[in-house]
């Protein structure tokens, strides 16, 4: 049996991670600082033979080792890294702190190397990383700030891991999803500028959903992805590669660039 380790499995894009993978034959151990809510993802596996939680801090020092040393001593093999936890609501340059510059990037940049980096000695010839990064990685973004700097470098690490270790069968790709309905993102949505720049500019007739993601994730920990390496998946309806308007942006009322009014 192939085990997965996922972070922030226990919501999310993490959570329909753990439970797609684990309900195409896989053990999965996700990580996650919520006891009560990966406890949710033990009861939706509902297969105490693959699935375990370990409630950890993932910028702690001792993270990972916490974490490969709980996936070896219950199933004593990791085949597939699914480095997936982050955090939203960035701010632009200017308004960013050191405080949240820290935060972002030791989250989304450090952790994932430093799991990557304990995870991949452990790693047998047909393995994977797969590094979950954003569109922010891809085009920038308005106000991406520190988000947009963390998932650019793991874009950058995800294509170091597949030349370093690709001669090594171990294969690591990133997908970069776009706005995708999770309860992190719902909030967002309630602005009307975010949900216009997201749902009048994605050729497609609906916003992402976590099964978009998981199924990607879980198409490259198959055979089917096994000669997929070095790339970055976008799974964003088109948003990223066009430059598409719907009618209603086409024919809405338009104002001056730097008009107050």
């Amino acid at each position: 049996m192939q085990v997965a380790i996922v972070t922030g499995a226990s919501s999310g894009i993490g959570f329909g991670c753990a439970t797609t993978l684990a309900a195409r034959g896989m053990a999965v151990l996700g990580t996650g600082r919520d006891p009560g809510r990966l406890a949710e993802l033990e009861e939706a596996v509902g297969d105490p033979d693959r699935i375990a939680t370990l409630a950890v801090d993932l910028t702690d020092d001792d993270a990972p080792s916490r974490i490969v040393t709980a996936a070896l001593e219950r199933w004593g093999r990791i085949d597939f890294l699914v480095n997936n936890a982050g955090v939203g609501s960035p701010k632009p340059l200017h308004e960013t702190d050191d405080e949240s510059l820290d935060h972002f990037l030791g989250l989304m940049l450090r952790a994932p190397f430093r799991l990557a980096r304990d995870t991949i000695g452990h790693m047998q010839p047909g393995s994977a990383i797969i590094n979950v990064t954003s569109t922010f990685a891809v085009v920038g973004g308005l106000r991406g700030g520190a988000y947009s700097a963390a998932k650019g470098g793991l874009t950058s690490l995800t294509i170091h891991i597949a030349c370093q270790y690709g001669a090594q069968g171990i294969r690591c790709n990133a997908v970069a999803p776009g706005v995708t309905l999770t309860p992190m993102v719902a909030t967002r949505l309630e602005d009307e500028r975010f949900r216009k720049i997201n749902t009048e500019m994605t050729p497609h007739q609906r916003l992402g959903r976590v099964e978009d993601i998981a199924s990607t994730v879980a198409f490259l920990c198959s055979e089917g992805g096994s000669f997929i390496n070095g790339q970055t998946i976008v799974v964003d309806g088109g948003w990223s590669s066009t430059k598409y308007l719907s009618d209603f942006a086409l024919n809405a009322d338009w104002v001056a660039r730097g008009s107050s009014s």
